[in-house]
């Protein structure tokens, strides 16, 4: 079965199991419509039961006895007559008393027998919760034969070899090798395009179903209805091969696989159609049929991974014998008929299926019930949204987008009624079930009807209306199973302590709020004081990325690198860097030291999400004859349809309380979007490129002060060269002022120049942006920096330019060159 996109391989709804009574004589006609289908090929019961379908499909497993009393039953023979045909066939004495007890309390029940004035027996057919719902049927078993006979031919194994060999390498290029994010992109771009790749995906459920018919008439058997239905939360199609159970075991397994081998079928076949097209959005049909084969071979519900297991092991109902299989494993019973009434290799693979079903379905059906308010909360907001969207389109007259919207919407509301509708019939099956089973036990009743309203009482918990009960789920927001537990409504009295926070981790903290305070939420938060303790050995120096630079150097014997820095600044520090931000920070206030402190950043953006980065350098000095360098490198290449983009480039020097020092802050940041992708040898080129420039920072400390500023601007150069050098000459502007879509570049400094923008070809976008560097030596207490917007140092008044009473960087500081992101090796 495959969920839309998906369908269902249908046996008759479900084979029931039919057991012997005892006793009593008459006569008896089958109904119309009754088919033997006789002994199973291949069964795990250590008595293969025979097969009889009813005229309306449901099939039964009867026990031999019962089988041969309903195929000798001819509406003729009276009772006794009948004992004496099945006892010849059977071995063992059956009277006509035992033939009126089996058609009465067996046979006629089941609805294979007509009733005793010869009228047709009144059927129920069984409604198990997990079964197909809402069944159309679209073809008749004569159709259903005649369109999918042709395809039986696809079943030959020379066929089979090569459409799997296919299969296999068109699913290793497109997964390893080409990607989805291209095809992604273009279908979310081209709302036609992503219609046509729901339409395939549509059809291509269909298609699986033709796969099942032919695979049951390449083996002999007849299909019998195609159609559609609901199955659990979705639409789903499916097709009546019932008839495979006259089968071996190879042949019904080849009819449950035969919807897979379909969807490799089309996958290998869209694969062709992008080779002539050359549709990057067709590649996604091909990850829906990937997805739908490994969805479908999970045995835990009725998709055809289920009907794979249940014919290797020879057990059809595999969901009727989860009760014996649970009883079974107590130890009075391990001897009972019933639990032994399976062959011990598929006993206990039974057993198996059933330890793992039972928990993840009872666990399944607990979260539904549990999220259900939050999933209302989203799918009314997401409707909301996509309305909105519908009615814009349809004023703007785009029918395609218009369809496309309404899809979603669709997709949005379907679920959530389909999760009501599964509800509702569970609590209506167990309420009957126990009403059912306590008639006339009062005590028990009792019992139960305590059960009953800790249940109802418990949902009320968990679903009773306040402020995040029907909140929507955020981007932010996990998911995950610890998640899920702690959205369980609970009383704060049984609430665990709060396990406090840890710098650099997510953590819980007990507050105080006055009563009217707003509380705050990821969407609104309140400013909250935390003290966290100081760890001892720490340097305050600090670099975004995966490797943070190790401050500090020691040029006359002080005490120099990992050595804590106080702040004593009169203002705050600066704030830790962001995802995706660099920052560089030198502080020094031990006397005759220098601290460096340079963070090197290469970032790829590859998606939509906005563009925010953030470069700084900070250097701050308060100490005598001492120096603080901070150099902040951030390189921002953009190669996804990004159309927020504000980056930030900042750098500050400070000097405080301070004689005879030097401050130096350095900020470059070069901000570039490009048209797409760089080819393999243009990102081998950048990627050795970053390696010369993070080598380049590593021996920073080497290279006077008046030349980085130069150096950072030529591999700025050399990194424009090689995106120019494939993609075209860049456009340069600022994106507020150019149209929608239109490529641009921003110079901006800290010093709140204005930007420059030049004219060039369209293409692609690039920012270079130099921050300041500000420089000053002070022989006063307190004189801070002038920023420069060209780079350069510019030393304040009271700059001491003598080269005996300024400290030089050392090289033995350790400097680390950081990413953000996704680096370059």
């Amino acid at each position: 079965m495959t969920v839309l996109p998906g369908a269902w391989t249908g046996r008759g709804d479900e084979v029931m199991s039919s057991r012997p009574v005892a006793s009593a004589s008459g006569a008896a006609v089958r109904a119309d419509g009754v088919e033997l289908m006789g002994e199973m090929v291949g069964s795990g019961y250590r008595e293969p039961p025979a097969l009889a379908r009813r005229g309306d499909g449901q099939t039964f497993q009867l026990t031999p006895l019962v089988y041969l009393v309903l195929a000798t039953v001819d509406g003729r023979r009276s009772y006794d007559e009948v004992g004496e045909r099945v006892s010849a066939v059977y071995g063992r004495t059956v009277t006509g008393d035992n033939v009126r007890t089996l058609v009465d309390q067996q046979l006629r029940p089941l609805g294979l027998l007509a009733k005793e004035d010869g009228s047709q027996p009144d059927v129920k057919k069984s409604n198990p919760l997990l079964a197909l719902r809402f069944k159309y049927a679209v073809s008749d078993p004569e159709q259903t034969r005649r369109v999918t006979s042709p395809f039986a031919r696809l079943f030959h194994p020379v066929v089979v070899a090569l459409v799997m060999a296919a299969f296999v390498a068109v699913s290793w290029w497109v997964l390893f090798h080409k990607g989805l994010a291209s095809a992604t992109h273009q279908a979310f771009d081209k709302p036609g395009l992503l219609l046509l790749v729901v339409a395939v995906t549509i059809l291509s459920a269909g298609f699986h179903e033709f796969g099942h018919a032919a695979a049951a008439r390449r083996g002999g058997a007849t299909p019998g209805v195609m159609g559609a239905g609901v199955y659990l939360v979705w639409p789903a199609f499916y097709t009546d091969v019932t008839d495979s159970y006259r089968l071996g075991r190879v042949g019904r397994v080849r009819t449950d696989l035969g919807g897979l081998y379909f969807n490799a079928i089309i996958a290998v076949g869209i694969a062709g159609a992008w080779w002539a097209t050359q549709w990057d959005a067709l590649l996604l049909v091909v990850a829906t049929q990937i997805l739908q084969m490994v969805r479908q071979l999970t045995p835990l519900v009725r998709f055809d991974g289920y009907h794979v297991l249940a014919d290797v092991t020879g057990v059809p109902d595999l969901f009727h014998r989860i009760k014996p299989t649970l009883l079974g494993v107590l130890p009075w019973r391990w001897k009972h008929p019933e639990t032994r009434i399976l062959k011990p290799w598929a006993r206990a693979v039974v057993t198996l299926w059933v330890l793992v079903v039972v928990p993840v379905l009872a666990f399944s059906i607990f979260t539904m019930v549990i999220a259900l308010p939050r999933l209302l909360g989203t799918a009314w907001a997401s409707m909301g949204k996509q309305s909105t969207l519908l009615a814009r389109a349809w004023s703007d007259a785009a029918l395609v987008e218009v369809a496309a919207r309404g899809i979603a919407i669709l997709a949005v509301a379907f679920p959530i009624l389909a999760t009501a509708v599964l509800l509702t019939r569970l609590l209506r099956q167990i309420v009957s079930a126990s009403l059912r089973r306590t008639e006339g036990k009062p005590v028990r009743r009792g019992l139960v009807g305590l059960g009953a309203a800790a249940l109802v009482a418990g949902l009320a918990l968990a679903w009773w209306p306040n402020a995040d009960t029907y909140r929507p789920i955020q981007p932010y927001e996990g998911g995950t199973l610890t998640q899920a537990a702690h959205a369980i409504p609970v009383p704060a009295v049984v609430r665990p302590a709060s396990s406090g926070l840890v710098e650099g981790q997510r953590g819980s903290l007990l507050t105080g709020w006055a009563d009217s305070d707003a509380r705050p939420t990821r969407e609104k938060p309140e400013l909250a004081l935390v003290l966290v303790p100081r760890a001892t050995g720490t340097s305050t120096g600090s670099s975004t990325g995966t490797e943070a630079a190790d401050p500090g150097g020691d040029v006359n014997g002080g005490t120099g690198a990992n050595v804590p820095q106080s702040w004593v600044f009169p203002f705050n520090k600066p704030l830790s860097p962001g995802t995706g931000d660099n920052q560089a920070m030198a502080v020094n206030t031990t006397d005759n030291t220098t601290q460096y402190d340079v963070a090197f950043a290469l970032i790829w953006i590859d998606d939509d999400s906005p563009a925010l980065n953030t470069n700084e350098a900070y250097a701050f000095s308060s100490c005598t004859n001492c120096a603080a360098v901070a150099v902040g490198f951030q390189i921002v290449l953009v190669t996804g349809d990004n159309h927020v983009a504000v980056p930030q480039n900042i750098s500050a020097a400070v000097n405080y309380d301070c004689i005879n020092c030097l401050s130096y802050a350095l900020a470059t940041q070069l901000f570039v979007t490009l048209e797409g992708p760089l080819s393999d040898a243009g990102n081998r080129e950048i990627a050795a490129l970053w390696k010369q420039i993070a080598d380049f920072g590593t021996h920073i400390a080497e290279v006077p002060l008046s030349e980085i500023a130069e150096r950072l601007a030529a591999y700025e150069q050399e990194i424009l060269q090689i995106i120019e050098k494939e993609q075209g000459p860049l456009t340069s502007g600022d994106p507020a002022t150019l149209p929608s879509g239109s490529p641009s570049a921003t110079v901006q400094g800290s010093d709140g120049g204005s930007p420059t923008s030049d004219a060039t070809s369209p293409g692609e976008s690039v920012s270079p942006s130099t921050g300041t560097a500000g420089e000053s030596g002070a022989t006063d207490p307190g004189s801070t920096s002038e920023p420069s917007p060209t780079g350069t140092p510019v030393p304040s008044s009271g700059d001491v330019s003598s080269d005996e009473t300024t400290p030089e960087p050392s090289p033995s500081d350790s400097v680390a060159p950081t990413a953000s992101g996704e680096a370059s090796p």
